[in-house]
C-alpha cells in the first residue's frame, strides 16, 4: 500500500502546506487570478486572513493603481474578462470593506455568509441539465488547462493513482481543494466503480491521519461546475449537519428533509450509485471516515429556487447553506432551509 503524501500526514502538515502555498502564490504571481484565489481562501479562514491580509492589501493597491491607470489611458488590460470583472467589483467594495466569512446555526443547519463567493462567475452549475453523462470537452474548461498549473497545491501519487490537488478559487469549506484523479485521462464527471473505490480509500486513509477530512462529489446535473472528473476535499472541525447522529440515516430519530442513505460498505454503495445512473437520477455524495452519504435529488434547473438560494450543491444538500447577502444570512430560519431541501427531493 502506497504511503500518503506528506501534506496529508497530519492536520498540521495540511494546514502548513495550504497556507504556505497561498503565500508563495501571492509572492510569485502578480496576476488578478492568483490575487482573487488567495484573497477568497484567506477570507474563509481567520488564521489565513491574519497571516495574509497585509500582503493582500498591498497587492490590491498595486493592482488597483495599475488597472486604473490603464483604464484612464485607454490601454488594454491583459487579464481574463472574468478575473477583471471580479476585481473591478472588489475595487468598488474597497479592500478595507471586504467581509470575511461568518457562520451561525439555524436549528441543525449551518449558515455561511460568504460575500466573496458571490463574485464568482457562473459556469455550467447554474444551467438546466438533463443527463448524468456528457462527453469530456477538451476545448471547454477543465483542470488540465495550462493557466491552472499555478493553482496546483500538490501533484503526485495518491492511493495508487496519479492525482492533482488544486486550490478552490472561491472556497466554501475549510482547506477546500479540488482533487482530480488521473487528470491526463480526461474523464468526464461520471463515477465508475474504480474511481468510487479510489475515493473511498483516499477518504478512509486520509481521514485516519487528518480527522475531519472528507471528499464530496456533485454528479453532472447536481451542480457540478466542471465536466472533468473531480472530488472536492475539505476538513470539518465539527461534523457537517448531514453527519449529525441525530438524523435517522445515522441511527437517530430525526428525519432529514429529503431521503439520505448512509453506507458503510464500498460495494453496497456502488450498487446504489449504479441504480441512480441507470435511472438518470442526479446525486450528491459526502465521503467521510464514517462511510458514504448518498443524496439522490432533482436535477439542477428543474425546480424553482428560493429567492435566497444560488443553487443546492453538495454543501447545501449536506446542510451548510452558503449565502451572499447579509439580510438573508441574518433572517433565514431553520424551517425555510428544511423546506428548500425538501424541494430538491427527486
Amino acid at each position: 500500500m502506497s504511503r500518503l503524501p506528506a501534506l496529508l500526514a497530519s492536520p498540521a502538515a495540511l494546514e502548513h502546506a495550504f497556507a504556505a502555498g497561498l503565500a508563495t502564490l501571492l509572492e510569485q504571481h502578480r496576476g488578478l487570478g492568483v490575487y482573487i484565489l488567495v484573497l477568497a481562501n484567506a477570507a474563509y479562514d481567520p488564521a489565513l486572513w491574519q497571516r495574509l491580509a497585509a500582503p493582500l492589501a498591498r497587492r490590491h493597491a498595486e493592482l488597483a493603481e495599475a488597472i486604473g491607470a490603464s483604464l484612464r489611458g485607454g490601454g488594454k488590460i491583459a487579464e481574463p474578462d472574468d478575473d477583471l470583472m471580479v476585481f473591478l467589483k472588489l475595487m468598488a467594495i474597497g479592500f478595507d470593506r471586504i467581509q470575511t466569512v461568518e457562520q451561525r446555526r439555524a436549528g441543525p443547519w449551518l449558515l455561511s455568509f460568504n460575500p466573496i463567493r458571490a463574485l464568482r462567475p457562473p459556469r455550467v452549475s447554474g444551467a438546466s441539465v438533463d443527463t448524468l453523462l456528457r462527453a469530456f470537452d477538451p476545448t471547454g474548461f477543465h483542470f488540465n488547462k495550462p493557466f491552472l498549473a499555478r493553482e496546483v497545491l500538490w501533484e503526485g501519487e495518491l492511493a495508487g493513482k496519479a492525482a492533482r490537488l488544486l486550490y478552490n478559487k472561491f472556497p466554501f469549506a475549510r482547506l477546500h481543494g479540488l482533487l482530480v484523479p488521473e487528470p491526463a485521462r480526461q474523464l468526464p464527471q461520471y463515477l465508475t466503480p474504480e474511481l468510487h473505490g479510489w475515493a473511498w480509500d483516499v477518504c478512509e486513509r486520509a481521514g485516519a491521519a487528518v480527522p475531519g477530512f472528507c471528499l464530496a462529489y456533485n454528479s453532472y446535473g447536481a451542480h457540478a461546475s466542471v465536466n472533468h472528473l473531480h472530488f472536492q476535499s475539505f476538513v470539518q472541525d465539527a461534523p457537517l449537519p448531514l453527519l449529525d447522529a441525530a438524523f435517522a440515516h445515522n441511527g437517530g430519530a430525526r428525519a432529514y428533509p429529503l431521503a439520505c442513505e448512509r453506507f458503510a460498505d464500498v460495494e453496497a454503495s456502488w450498487f446504489r450509485l449504479d441504480e441512480l445512473h441507470a435511472a438518470g437520477t442526479p446525486y450528491n455524495l459526502v465521503y467521510s471516515g464514517g462511510g458514504l452519504h448518498v443524496l439522490a435529488r432533482a436535477s439542477q434547473g428543474s425546480r424553482p429556487l428560493a429567492a435566497w438560494s444560488a443553487g443546492f450543491g453538495w454543501s447545501e444538500m449536506a446542510g451548510v447553506i452558503n449565502l451572499f447577502g447579509r439580510e438573508e444570512y441574518e433572517g433565514l430560519d431553520a424551517g425555510a432551509i428544511a423546506a428548500e431541501l425538501a424541494n430538491h427531493a427527486p
